[in-house]
């Protein structure tokens, strides 16, 4: 099929269940069912339609003082220099929660119980280009977050939420804020948000 990429994935065994996405002239129909006895699945990624890029980005917690893991970027190109969440893109056939989980190993070095990552909201954010970011809270790990990857992180900084320095990226503590609200959706960097 031109202008599509198949890829094979696994879903974990369930129920019976079908979902029919799409089915209008503008969008490709496509059909993902799961059984028991089968959890193999093929998904189509459309590539005829321009996408944002999604990523993942996670408040860590630390549960005695309830300071924020920040970590100063380099090597990227994007706001170096400055103060972000631990994030990373979501990769083609990851979900966002295995994406946050791996983002985490990588780097930082620690290891997420997947079914302890609390939703944080969701950003539809103007940066160099529109994206969609996805925030998860975290208040438990397992290991001592370090530096593991130099060449895109020069330190690890515990900040006060209601406090953050200067130098943190501008949405943080609007995800911050979001999350602790239970605000589930927001547009940022738009001259006039509708939400």
């Amino acid at each position: 099929m031109q202008g599509h990429y198949r890829l094979r994935g696994r879903l974990p065994p369930g129920p019976a269940q079908s979902t029919v996405i799409g089915g209008s002239t503008d969008l490709p129909e496509v059909t993902m069912t799961q059984t028991t006895q089968q959890a193999e699945q093929e998904y189509v990624f459309d590539t005829k339609h321009d996408r944002y890029p999604v990523a993942v980005h996670v408040i860590l917690t630390r549960p005695t003082d309830e300071r924020v893991l920040l970590m100063r970027r380099t090597g990227s190109g994007y706001a170096d220099g400055q103060l972000g969440l631990p994030a990373g893109h979501v990769d083609l056939g990851e979900t966002p929660t295995a994406c946050a989980v791996r983002e985490i190993a990588e780097e930082l070095g620690v290891q997420l119980d997947p079914s302890a990552l609390e939703p944080g909201g969701t950003m539809f954010r103007r940066s160099l280009e529109p994206r969609v970011d996805i925030f998860f809270v975290a208040h438990a790990w397992t290991g001592t977050p370090r530096i593991r990857e130099p060449h895109k992180c020069t330190e690890l900084v515990w900040a006060d939420p209601d406090d953050l320095p200067t130098d943190a990226l501008d949405f943080i503590g609007v995800a911050i804020t979001n999350a602790r609200t239970g605000r589930h959706f927001h547009e940022h960097g738009w001259e006039t948000a509708t939400v």
